[in-house]
């Protein structure tokens, strides 16, 4: 095992050959004292994280933009710097408790001077508790405007590069820049994190691959990571050259959120599909094992700061602002939209549907207003032109159409609106309408129902009284990461224009008591799940999933971008060869049971024969007279005779025990269990009915008992089969003396009683009974079947039958929980620790006298 040095330092080219960004802050003290600095890159062992003592608890928010507003005063040409109270950022400080420290780590929306960055950091951390992070101009154009908006943004919003209009492609020079702006993310919050006590959360798809830097650096980092965006289906995601590389970066967090479980889910198949990682759910909760650690997702939808929305409600310029509107739209049906420029968010779209209504409803001309509001865009590009200019030209051809003199249908604001008088707008509204083709959690929706809920100063300035029942109506987007959590909206496909204008015509002409009941239902769930329950949810859970941080070893392992922690219990850990051998080379019988698929042959592999090296191996620790050596194997006899035919001193317990035999000139033994194999008739037309269904499935047939295989069937669907044939069959099989088994790619239907366990049984009492009890025990499986051997060898340690207790090797092959206490990290580790057992049997000289081998003792003993 490689312990955790500079990995990503090592990665192929220059990618992370980066400098760490100097240390311009002190690192934060939250108690009296010293604290040790930590300098230069920290090369770590298991314990390497920093210890300290902090009074309370302090999270560490990294995003890409400090929530801040930033301004430059001329007259003393020094920068000034307030909060930016509409920031998630800030708002989420109201779901911690009060004692919490918040500290927050991100970039400026200015760029400032060299010169002037250490009395800037110095004055953000003192104030503001803010930590900037400076990048360079062009660092920050390929990072944001070049990786994120250009390549990352429209991937994620199910967008292909297929032709140069529709995107652009790869450029490996963006991804430089991302990492690089990563990693000096994560260098930041190294100058400020106490790694013992810290809990670390990261926003969103700039900083993806920041937790494998920290990750790297303190193995036991409390670490969350949010997702604001959509995350594509496995089908699109797969497209991206860096796709392993992102994904091992989120997996290096303890806990990863996402708005809606389609976003949760198409995360999980890529994860599936592309690693090979598999997932749980229990007690609510999905957690997937990744290298010893359970990484958990979070799924729920952030919210809208309540205070913040009611206090600008209350100001005096909203008032104005509503009564200027309502006396404008007076005997009108005001729609109100509000977007960013953006080719996702379905403008054009909502205007077809606009003039659709309009032509099909023709009552509806001169009375029916739509107010949309466009956000200054937040990249520039071609699309974002053609989009902008597309909205220009339809809104003038519907006005054109339908308006009258003093009336338009659709009015355009371009301007950058401020908050209030977007308010103004969601209060005076009957209707608002979010459009988006695909969109991350949009809080429009839930703002215009916290605005339609009013407040007594916004109800006297519509002249409305206190106790009048509050309305609202809503037409969303399906694909919008706020629908779900809208039972009352009327939702639509906005590709569908005539079913987004009937939508629309539903929405306005509803009843007023029906428009009352979906308010109620949307107002209780935006009041009780805003933002600070968002916030207080997922530090909760974050909790949670760091519990056990400090329960077990760490160690990093991997190169570059592909650093991971490998997390293990303390009673479990890697089976040294030096270590074997020498146990090895002091005892003087020695059993050796050997699974087979995925053990000494990859379970991969195509070629499922042993090769020459196996066989060899094989031979040279069965020429050994101090070793009974064993394959357990769930492959039939008939395959593992023919494949082990060279090894004439190789014992085989074939079906998983249901056959033995001791060596090759030995009869096989077969299970005193009754063969009944009745069950099989019911058994095989249901296992052939899923096969016929399961592309890339197939049965295998043995003696004993019948295996479903899904190995080459699609990653997804085979496992998803798997399960629902598990259930068929134990409903169809309940009354027959037959159990079935779900294993590694496999459904297994055997007889009861028929297990590996019971076979390292019978061979270790065999050789107890013969007075040859074994002194050594080394046994290697890969799967669930060979957990119940690891119970058996570890059950047999108390038995009566072994007069003195002997050394015991029980060993899996792969890091994962299991019963063994011992694991290696594949099937070469396998073939080269055997190889090693057999050099030291080779290297003594038996003479006559050697004693007799224990098989050739047992064989005696049972022919």
């Amino acid at each position: 095992m490689v312990s955790c040095a500079n990995f990503l330092d090592l990665a192929s080219g220059d990618l992370l050959d980066l400098s760490r960004t100097p240390r311009a802050l002190p690192r934060v003290m939250t108690v009296p004292g010293v604290i040790a600095d930590i300098e230069g890159d920290g090369i770590n062992n298991e314990d390497s994280d920093v210890s300290s003592t902090v009074c309370h608890e302090r999270i560490i928010i990294v995003a890409n933009v400090l929530p801040l507003h930033a301004k430059r005063d001329d007259a003393t040409e020094t920068w000034c710097f307030t909060l930016d109270e509409d920031s998630i950022l800030l708002q989420m400080k109201d779901g911690f408790p009060s004692e919490t420290d918040v500290i927050y780590v991100g970039s400026l929306t200015v760029d400032i001077d060299i010169n002037e960055q250490e009395e800037v950091s110095q004055k953000l951390l003192e104030e503001f508790n803010c930590v900037p992070t400076f990048l360079s101009p062009d660092l920050y154009k390929k990072f944001y405007h070049g990786f994120c908006k250009q390549q990352l943004w429209p991937l994620f919003h199910y967008m292909l590069p297929i032709c140069p209009d529709r995107g652009d492609l790869f450029n490996r020079s963006l991804w430089q820049a991302y990492v690089s702006v990563n990693k000096i993310f994560a260098d930041k919050v190294m100058e400020v994190i106490n790694p013992d006590e810290d809990y670390v959360w990261v926003h969103d798809y700039h900083l993806m691959v920041l937790p494998t830097f920290l990750r790297k650096r303190f193995h036991r980092v409390r670490l969350g990571f949010f997702l604001h965006s959509p995350f594509p289906s496995s089908e699109i995601y797969r497209t991206l050259p860096v796709r392993e590389e992102i994904l091992k970066g989120l997996l290096n967090s303890d806990l990863i959120g996402f708005h809606t479980f389609d976003y949760a889910r198409h995360f999980l198949s890529c994860c599936s599909r592309m690693l090979g990682l598999e997932y749980a759910s229990k007690r609510g909760y999905i957690g997937l094992d990744y290298f010893g650690r359970t990484v958990y997702l979070k799924i729920l939808p952030v919210g809208v700061h309540m205070g913040r929305l009611e206090s600008v409600l209350n100001l005096s310029s909203t008032t104005v602002k509503v009564k200027e509107i309502q006396e404008k739209f007076t005997g009108k049906k005001l729609i109100v939209g509000v977007d960013d420029m953006d080719i996702f968010k379905g403008i054009s779209l909502k205007l077809l549907a606009v003039e659709q209504l309009l032509e099909l409803h023709p009552e509806l001309q001169g009375k029916l207003v739509l107010v949309q509001i466009v956000n200054p865009a937040r990249s520039t590009g071609k699309d974002v032109e053609e989009a902008m200019r597309e909205t220009q030209l339809t809104v003038r051809r519907i006005n054109k159409i339908y308006g009258l003199p003093g009336y338009d249908p659709i009015i355009l604001i371009e301007r950058a609106v401020p908050l209030y008088e977007k308010i103004a707008y969601y209060a005076v509204a009957e209707c608002c309408i979010v459009n988006a083709v695909r969109d991350g959690m949009n809080l429009v929706p839930y703002k215009y129902i916290v605005c339609r809920q009013g407040t007594p100063k916004v109800d006297e300035a519509m002249n409305v009284n206190a106790g009048a029942p509050r309305t609202s109506s809503l037409v969303v987007s399906e694909f919008v990461g706020c629908s779900p959590s809208l039972s009352g909206a009327i939702r639509v496909n906005p590709w569908d224009i005539d079913a987004v204008a009937e939508a629309l015509s539903l929405a306005i002409t509803m009843p007023d008591a029906e428009k009352q009941l979906r308010h109620e239902k949307h107002y209780r769930y935006v009041s009780s799940h805003d933002v600070a329950y968002w916030a207080r949810s997922f530090v909760q859970d974050l909790e949670k999933a760091c519990k056990d941080h400090y329960s077990k070893r760490c160690w990093g392992t991997g190169f570059g971008l592909g650093f991971r922690v490998l997390s293990l219990s303390p009673n479990f850990r890697k089976l040294i060869s030096d270590h074997i051998v020498s146990a090895y080379k002091k005892t003087s019988r020695r059993v050796i049971l050997l699974d087979y698929d995925g053990t000494i042959v990859p379970q991969s592999s195509i070629v499922k024969t042993p090769g020459p090296e196996i066989i060899s191996i094989l031979n040279n620790l069965c020429s050994d007279p101090k070793n009974t050596v064993f394959i357990v194997s769930g492959r039939g006899r008939s395959s593992l005779s023919e494949w082990f035919a060279p090894c004439d001193r190789l014992g085989i317990a074939a079906e998983h025990g249901y056959f033995i035999r001791w060596r090759k000139a030995s009869a096989w033994e077969s299970s005193p269990i009754v063969a009944d194999i009745d069950w099989k008739r019911i058994a095989e037309p249901v296992m052939r009915l899923y096969t016929e269904a399961t592309d890339g499935s197939c049965i295998e047939t043995k003696e004993s008992a019948l295996v479903w295989h899904h190995q080459d069937a699609d990653s997804d669907f085979g496992p998803c089969q798997a399960m629902e044939l598990l259930d068929h069959l134990e409903s169809v099989l309940a009354n027959e003396p037959v159990v079935v088994k779900k294993g590694q790619y496999i459904v297994e239907v055997k007889p009861q009683g028929v297990s590996k366990g019971l076979a390292a049984e019978k061979l270790l009492s065999t050789l107890g009974s013969s007075g040859k009890s074994p002194d050594f025990i080394l046994c290697i499986g890969d799967d669930r079947s060979d957990e119940d051997m690891f119970e058996a060898i570890s059950n047999a340690v108390s038995s009566p039958s072994l007069p003195a207790v002997p050394e015991i090797f029980a060993c899996t092959v792969g890091q994962k929980p299991s019963k063994a206490r011992y694991y290696v990290n594949d099937t070469a580790d396998v073939v080269r620790m055997l190889e090693g057992l057999a050099s030291a049997s080779l290297k003594p000289k038996y003479s006559s006298h050697t004693q007799v081998s224990f098989d050739t003792v047992a064989c005696d003993t049972l022919e």
